[in-house]
């Protein structure tokens, strides 16, 4: 990864990096960074850079500062807010999503808890785009826009592996629709850096891509090939299921010392 951005630095492909790495590696990743690339000029983050005080300053710095790279922890990474514009906006895009959800479901007549469980989950976004709208921006601290970053490496990729989806799927193993606010936030972060690099600016770095859910593997795609998705047709995890995925009855065996089998619906 720092081969990755120092070599895209020289050839013109980006002008400053960022990387996000987990906390306890902020200074690990800097040594290995120096070691490899001595002159570079390079900043890393501490856990007082982002202490309320010095928060707005630091992110300042990052913003107006001719540097390589900078190294940040995933926790602060998170505290460094996208525009209050594009959350909105995504937001809403996700309000539409499932808008679109409920009505083909009636229209073909689904499961009434198929379409109670998207009017919640579509009714806890309204509340989330409330906040948004009432709360504003808590502190005039620099956005993400602003820090001047055109590529973004992120290590341990994995721990963003809960995005927000919706699926009108049943009783299928396999199927997490967990969301995890930090991995909306990521999700918003790429997707603007998509737009300034034509999808070239993002790096995800992990051992293991896959955990537990086939939803991993479309919420990586998401991340990193949305723009593509869109244009097969496959924004939404029911179509994209349907192409790359069936689903299937099999036997499960429990890992217990006293074995025994279950029969399970689940999608591969």
């Amino acid at each position: 990864m720092i081969a990755a951005a120092m070599e895209s630095k020289r050839l013109g492909l980006c002008h400053k990096s960022i990387f996000v790495v987990p906390n306890h590696l902020t200074e690990q990743t800097a040594a290995e960074f120096l070691r490899l690339y001595p002159a570079a000029n390079i900043l890393v983050t501490t856990k007082k850079d982002f202490e309320t005080r010095n928060r707005k300053k630091f992110c300042a710095r990052i913003a107006t500062s001719d540097i390589d790279a900078v190294i940040i922890g995933h926790s602060q990474f998170e505290r460094i807010p996208i525009s209050m514009e594009r959350q909105e906006r995504l937001i809403r895009e996700q309000i539409n999503e499932i808008t679109d959800g409920i009505r083909e479901v009636k229209a073909s007549h689904g499961e009434r808890f198929t379409i109670k469980q998207l009017e919640r989950t579509k009714k806890s976004l309204e509340v989330r785009l409330e906040k948004l709208q009432a709360n504003g921006r808590k502190d005039d601290v620099v956005t993400f826009e602003e820090l001047g970053v055109d590529m973004m490496f992120v290590d341990e990729s994995d721990l963003y592996k809960n995005l927000f989806l919706y699926t009108k799927m049943r009783n299928v193993a396999g199927l997490s629709t967990a969301d995890a606010q930090k991995s909306s936030d990521m999700f918003a972060k790429c997707r603007y850096l998509d737009e300034i690099t034509g999808g070239r600016g993002i790096v995800f770095a992990t051992g293991t891509p896959i955990l537990n859910s086939m939803t991993e593997m479309y919420s990586i795609q998401r991340y990193l090939q949305y723009g593509r998705l869109q244009e097969m047709g496959m924004g939404q995890f029911d179509s994209w299921a349907s192409r790359f995925g069936e689903t299937t009855t099999a036997l499960e065996i429990a890992p217990v010392l006293e074995v025994h089998g279950q029969i399970q619906r689940e999608i591969r």
